[in-house]
């Protein structure tokens, strides 16, 4: 669904014939036997595809192994937005059946259709004509608007999240969740800790929040510049809509040593829009003339997903986590942080 999927890695082998018959009798059209392979890439919920023995194609997401931090991995909430958001402007992938019965396969975990699709893991788009490459970066603004249009009391997502104050949350929530995972003394992190709180802006709105919103978690149309479905919606609640943007726009930002970097990026060569360039389109969708403290949102987004990479390498050193690349992560942190606290210093010289 979301890349070549490969052999089971050995800490999250499933056994099969028991998971065809707990299938069998919860989903219609499952026929056994399964086969499965793992999904490569991501660093959270393992994912699998599922092949039935007529050929049919299921997607397998669940809970990694071991002891997890709290709140982290919650498969049911990804379950419940997806339901939420079936059939409207936002295109997800079918969600099929949600199982929190540890005793199954031994973590929680849901089944979704399979989407049929390309995946985009290379920001720069390598082998595209400078107008297809326009065309997928206006889709993918394109989706994150609707997600931030969507009326989500009307979804039945009232109490999906808190209306308000998402910002200072998220400060505390990933500064909790990068000291329980700490393993090494980072300055710049600290230096961080201290000036987040004392910079939260007023939010305008609440929305959607994808929490993880980039090129990579979307599936497109295999010829077209069409979005088919927003995959990873683990992160996902309610929250301020321009913490989403911010991060969906670190690429412009921040280099990323596997998909690329666009920081020095000439639009009139490649086709790919400027950050300010993308940002108006957002804002001309929407309707949000004021971005607001946009230093403030993009130093978040570092610092969050700073915390999420030691939370990964720290899976990695308990041998729990999705993928053995998990141990390379040890140094993304302290990189992270420290871009996070130069643009503060920018912003201060500015």
């Amino acid at each position: 669904m979301t890349d070549t999927p490969t052999s089971q890695p050995g800490a999250h082998v499933l056994d099969l014939a028991a998971f065809a018959d707990y299938l069998t009798s919860r989903l219609q059209g499952v026929t056994p036997p399964l086969a499965a392979r793992q999904f490569a890439g991501g660093m959270s919920n393992p994912t699998f595809e599922l092949t039935d023995a007529v050929g049919r194609r299921f997607v397998l997401r669940k809970k990694p192994p071991g002891d997890l931090l709290p709140s982290a991995h919650a498969v049911d909430r990804e379950f419940r937005i997806m339901s939420a958001l079936k059939g409207g402007a936002v295109p997800v992938a079918d969600p099929l059946m949600l199982c929190m019965d540890d005793g199954v396969i031994g973590q929680a975990f849901y089944v979704m259709a399979h989407v049929d699709g390309r995946v985009f893991r290379e920001l720069e788009l390598p082998g595209m004509a400078p107008h297809e490459r326009a065309a997928v970066y206006d889709a993918m603004n394109a989706t994150l608007a609707n997600l931030h249009r969507v009326d989500w009391r009307a979804a039945g997502l009232q109490d999906f999240g808190r209306e308000g104050g998402y910002a200072a949350r998220q400060v505390k929530r990933w500064t909790g969740q990068y000291q329980a995972s700490a393993t090494d003394h980072l300055a710049a992190m600290d230096r961080l800790i201290e000036w987040l709180p004392d910079n939260v802006p007023t939010e305008a709105e609440t929305t959607i929040a994808h929490g993880d919103f980039r090129l990579e978690n979307m599936i497109f149309h295999p010829t077209e510049a069409k979005v088919l479905a927003v995959v990873d919606w683990e992160l996902a609640t309610l929250g301020d809509p321009l913490a989403d943007l911010a991060y969906n726009c670190l690429p412009w930002h921040m280099p990323d040593p596997r998909r690329g970097d666009l920081r020095a990026n000439d639009p009139a060569a490649t086709g790919i829009p400027s950050e300010t360039d993308y940002l108006a389109a957002y804002a001309r969708r929407t309707g949000r003339a004021d971005l607001g403290d946009w230093t403030f949102y993009l130093v978040l987004s570092l610092f969050r997903l700073g915390a999420i990479a030691q939370g990964v390498y720290k899976r990695g050193l308990d041998g729990n986590a999705t993928s053995a690349a998990a141990l390379q992560r040890r140094d993304v942190c302290r990189n992270l942080s420290e871009i996070a606290w130069s643009l503060i210093e920018q912003a201060g010289r500015d």
